[in-house]
């Protein structure tokens, strides 16, 4: 993996340097190391120089210009939370006061440690050798006089562990809004640049036209209470109860024919016989009263 990276940085040649080191240098944050950090650890500052380490951690594990930095199977990884993800670092590129941390504050030295000065930086050039050594020429020689103030720690990160840890694109938008802390090495400004601060900002601003495609869709929609008003007046009038009455009569006629003649009652049957019998017993009357009167004349 090594070599490979060097490989990558020399066919990037053409490019300016500092682009050239973040695009290959620092990897995008996805690998995974084999180490658990489950709470935020304890950072405590190395003397004199403006890096931490975690003292109570079996890893050797830093914490450096706004990034977190650890160094397992001969590989340097970083990332912005305390547990990752992490992404590979290529040795060209990692930050010199890294670097120039003493033997002593690496918890789980690796077996070519042995027998190198305590109190002095590992022997990079001799492990990495001269391609590298003439690459990073005079990293292990600094003013220890100047050396630049020590980022803050992201206090902000202790309350969230366990199952609230956040996602990947959660953990951009925290750190560009909590973390207002501006990387000084070029490497990792840019790296910061790029896959934090744009990232974070392209994410909001999808954000912000998801909700801005929201609100048109409910000014285009009207509100229930006209949709309700919309309705009663797209729908056929409805007759009256009386109107719904004869209409329902006259079907029933229209299907059975004509109704028939309403009963009479036997009462009235009775009395308008008897008035017919009457009538025509008057009439009988008035003949033979004719009949005797003509015999009378004879």
């Amino acid at each position: 993996m090594r070599t490979l990276l060097i490989v990558l940085c020399l066919l990037f040649g053409s490019m300016t340097a500092a682009v050239a080191q973040v695009s290959v240098g620092i990897s995008l944050p996805s690998v995974s190391i084999g180490i658990n950090v489950p709470a935020y650890p304890t950072l405590v500052r190395v003397p004199g120089y403006p890096v931490y380490y975690a003292s109570s951690m079996d890893s050797n594990y830093f914490f450096y210009d706004g990034m977190y930095w650890v160094y397992s199977g001969d590989n340097w990884y970083a990332g912005y939370w305390y547990n990752g993800p992490w992404a590979l670092v290529a040795p060209e590129v990692v930050p010199l006061y890294v670097l120039r941390v003493p033997v002593r504050y690496y918890r789980v030295p690796p077996p070519y440690f042995r027998g190198w000065r305590a109190d002095a930086p590992p022997r990079w050039g001799e492990h990495w050798g001269d391609a590298w050594a003439q690459r990073r020429g005079g990293w292990d020689r600094w003013n220890r006089q100047s050396v630049p103030a020590a980022a803050p720690l992201p206090a902000y990160q202790r309350q969230y562990a366990g199952n609230r840890y956040p996602q990947v694109e959660q953990q951009r938008v925290m750190v560009s809004q909590s973390y207002r802390y501006q990387p000084r090495d070029v490497v990792v400004r840019q790296h910061f640049q790029e896959h934090v601060v744009q990232k974070a900002a392209a994410r909001s601003e999808r954000k912000q036209e998801g909700s801005a495609r929201q609100q048109e869709v409910k000014r285009a929609s009207p509100p229930p209470e006209r949709r309700s008003e919309e309705a009663q007046k797209s729908a056929p009038p409805k007759a009256a109860p009386q109107q719904r009455d004869r209409d329902d009569q006259d079907k029933g006629r229209q299907g059975k024919g004509a109704a028939p003649e309403p009963r009479r009652e036997k009462g009235e049957e009775k009395g308008r016989d008897r008035g017919e019998e009457k009538g025509r017993g008057e009439e009988k009357g008035r003949e033979k009263g004719e009949e005797r009167g003509g015999d009378r004349k004879k």
